[in-house]
């Protein structure tokens, strides 16, 4: 075993950490198939599964940066404890509203609207949770460790972001979605509890000398300058934003591959399978040389499975694309979180982390909006063609028009 490793290992606030964040992980990554799947139940409908990623987006792009600048200037662990508690009370009222006796008392349209009010609440929620989750590693471990405690972060993450739709589709089939709401709620309390057991962290963020707006810009300006790291961002967000069909998967298991929500959940693992088995590789084998052109490849790579999944019908063959398109966005991940350890300061590291949220995470429920909107215009296989399309288009512009990111080396 390296001594980087075994470090890691005797860092107890580390495995506190990483213990916390895959309990945390795994009830948030429930989330997303016990509603996807109760609301297309419930409405039949593809652009209300659009609207859902939309809900999420609006409060999350408009408190990211106003959230980074309350990250860099707050103490993480009480915010990210504060974060988890918000979390535990939006899934205890998911956990009644989905119920069958909330549908007869409320009604189908409540229903819908009310999911729609609290997957907003989520979104205001995460604005603060994501970077604060990202700024609070390098207070945790030495800054010699960073790298390797970046891939192991995420390699829990993925392990976690992997068994979180298993469980949940497992679930819907053995029980309902209102009885799985409250596993997810017991998954967050334990996470809760585990989290509290790291102290509380020195703020490095010098006070009173740059006023809000003007530490907003500062992380904006310095996203700018960092012309790799940008274009990185961007590129991953319109290849997210067009090429992701994670939307429609209900759509998918229920009308194309008659799969029911235990494929569902599979289906919805292995975009995540795939980005831990590249974690796994990569940590084994580092990316050597010419990344910003591999990234650039592999994002390409990314849109053809996208088609291919499109235009599948067998199970299989759908999982599988799904899960190599997760090997390629992989890489994404490593390029950009290597990028962010390595390049950002620690005062800046909460308003960085910001203005990656916007480009990255947001493009998530902006591309499932997009997908419900092209889905409901065009029909779901045609839509996602065009998205695989569009993603290999805005590769082949990146490559031309982005020679920094093609040229990055590190």
């Amino acid at each position: 075993m390296k001594k980087t490793d075994r470090l890691l290992i005797i860092n107890k606030e580390f495995t506190w950490f990483l213990l916390s964040r895959v309990l945390m992980t795994c009830g948030i990554k429930m989330t997303p198939v016990l509603l996807g799947w109760h609301l297309y139940e419930l409405t039949g409908s593809k652009l209300s599964l659009g609207i859902l990623g939309l809900s999420e987006v609006v409060p999350a792009i408009i408190f990211a940066l106003p959230a980074g600048v309350s990250v860099d200037t707050s103490d993480k662990r009480k915010l990210i404890i504060r974060c988890l508690i918000g979390y535990v009370i939006v899934m205890v009222v998911f956990g009644w509203i989905t119920s069958d006796a909330a549908t007869l008392l409320l009604g189908v349209p409540i229903i819908e609207y009310s999911i729609y009010g609290l997957v907003a609440i989520t979104g205001y929620i995460r604005a603060f949770y994501s970077p604060a989750n990202s700024a609070i590693i390098a207070q945790i471990v030495h800054t010699d460790h960073l790298v390797k405690a970046a891939t192991t972060n995420s390699m829990s993450w993925l392990a976690a972001a992997i068994s979180g739709p298993l469980i949940a589709g497992l679930l819907i089939g053995l029980l309902n979605v209102s009885a799985a709401f409250y596993i997810v709620i017991v998954l967050i309390t334990a996470s809760i509890v585990v989290f509290s057991l790291i102290s509380s962290k020195e703020i490095t963020y010098i006070k009173g000398k740059i006023k809000t707006w003007e530490s907003v810009k500062e992380g904006l300006n310095f996203v700018y300058q960092q012309k790799a790291l940008l274009g990185a961002m961007g590129l991953d967000m319109f290849a997210v934003l067009f090429g992701g069909a994670i939307a429609l998967l209900p759509v998918f298991a229920k009308d194309v591959l008659f799969v029911g929500p235990q494929g569902f959940g599979i289906l919805m693992s292995a975009t995540y399978l795939g980005n831990f088995v590249a974690l796994l590789y990569f940590a084994r084998w580092p990316l050597q040389h010419k990344q910003g052109y591999k990234l650039l490849v592999s994002v390409a790579c990314f849109g053809i499975c996208i088609i291919v999944f499109a235009l599948s019908r067998s199970f299989v063959l759908s999982f599988l694309a799904l899960m190599v398109s997760g090997l390629f966005d992989g890489v994404s991940m490593i390029v950009r979180g290597t990028i962010f350890q390595l390049f950002v300061p620690d005062s800046m590291r909460g308003r960085v982390s910001s203005v990656n949220s916007i480009f990255i995470n947001s493009s998530n429920e902006l591309g499932q909006f997009e997908s419900g909107v092209a889905a409901s215009l065009m029909g779901t296989v045609p839509s996602v063609v065009f998205g695989g399309t569009m993603t290999l288009l805005i590769s082949a512009i990146a490559y031309f028009k982005v020679p920094a990111l093609k040229k990055l080396e590190y």
